[in-house]
């Protein structure tokens, strides 16, 4: 009798739960292991980022690195659709009975189970990875006004000697000169080539960033780029002025290889512009940083501040008036909250207990970079 329930009970499973269900299910169970293991043990995820987590996301980008356009844009461009499809569905499979009804939900629940199997590797182990500081042999702590000054000065050197080989509209903007942005990106390349070079944790491997077609509405939200986890993806708002795309694109290539932390993101960015070839890739990583800085050093010494901004090149001080003006159009409104909000829970969860205020702690990294690779050296 037991024997004869038992049977029963198994072809029930079987008409009512599709074979993916199980499989996805066990998958993500296997991954929220995953995930718990590598933030107890830095040292593990660094090794299972690297491997694992590098084999995700090449197979990813190399799915949808062909395509002209972003996969992510495009499913967000006809997401109003795939709603409606996926509720006609629902009534339709409803209206068959509780079987279809089930095996629908159940399918599904699959999804879900699929892409967080696929956000851990490609994105979400990257927050519990060792701090970057300690692979590049860094001191990343607390730093004085002086210090900021100090690598400040030095951002701003280098960003005043690259004037002469960038093109400014007179009292204004610099203009790239990539003809296209896989030009700006295989330029970016070289940086992380260069880097690879040093650091084996630059994993290298083509790619490039996708740019965003509907990159005007998304400067309301603020977002000037955003890594796509489940297509691979990385995403350029290119409606920001020009000086600032290298360095975001670079930014995003680093989440693509793994760097999941926002300040060591923009750090990563910074190193692969100042190691690119063109000129230009090395302004905007340069200037960028100085902006950082300045920020910084503002709110910790405005004296010291001012002595240190005010050696900036006139046509640098230009670019940045132009940037304050552009952003002028979207500095506040309803659509950069919620976005500001939502990306601060995000990161919160993640680990990066300072929220959207990540982005900026870079320079810490950069004082640390300037004082041990710069200062030191003879």
């Amino acid at each position: 009798m037991i024997h004869l329930n038992m049977e029963q009970l198994k072809v029930k499973w079987k008409r009512y739960i599709p074979p993916i269900l199980p499989v996805s299910f066990l998958c993500a169970l296997l991954t929220v292991i995953l995930y718990a293991v590598t933030r107890a043990n830095p040292a593990f995820a660094d090794t299972v980022n690297l491997t694992y987590g590098t084999a995700v996301r090449f197979a990813t980008n190399l799915i949808t690195g062909w395509l002209p356009f972003s996969l992510a844009e495009g499913l967000l461009l006809f997401s109003p659709v795939l709603l409606a499809v996926l509720i006609g569905l629902a009534v339709r499979y409803t209206k068959k009975g509780l079987r279809a009804g089930i095996r629908y939900v159940c399918v599904l629940l699959s999804v879900l189970c699929i892409l967080w199997t696929l956000f851990v590797p490609a994105l979400g182990m990257g927050s519990n990875t060792t701090d970057l500081s300690d692979r590049l042999g860094l001191v990343d702590s607390e730093v004085s006004a002086e210090q900021l000054a100090a690598a400040m000065q030095w951002a701003i050197d280098e960003a005043n000697a690259l004037c002469g080989d960038v093109d400014f509209a007179f009292g204004g903007a610099s203009a790239m000169p990539f003809d296209n942005y896989d030009a700006m990106c295989a330029d970016l390349m070289i940086g992380y080539e260069r880097l690879h070079r040093d650091y084996p944790i630059f994993v290298q491997f083509k790619s490039s960033v996708k740019p965003v077609i509907l990159s005007e509405p998304m400067s309301y939200t603020h977002i000037t780029g955003i890594y796509t986890f489940f297509t691979g993806e990385a995403n350029l708002n290119v409606n920001f002025p020009d000086y600032t795309l290298p360095y975001t694109a670079a930014h995003e290539l680093a989440h693509q290889r793994g760097f999941a932390k926002e300040k060591e993101a923009n750090f990563i960015a910074f190193l692969v512009c100042i190691n690119a070839e063109s000129a230009y890739s090395r302004y905007s990583g340069y200037v960028n940083m100085v902006e950082y800085l300045s920020n910084a050093l503002y709110s910790a010494d405005k004296t010291l501040w001012e002595e240190t901004f005010y050696t900036l090149d006139n046509r640098i001080r230009y670019e940045m008036q132009a940037y304050n003006t552009f952003y002028e159009k979207y500095k506040e409104n309803t659509a950069a909250d919620i976005s500001t909000a939502v990306n601060d829970t995000y990161l919160k969860v993640q680990g990066q207990t300072a929220g959207t205020k990540s982005y900026g702690l870079v320079v810490d990294l950069a004082v640390a970079y300037y004082e041990t690779k710069i200062a030191e050296q003879p």
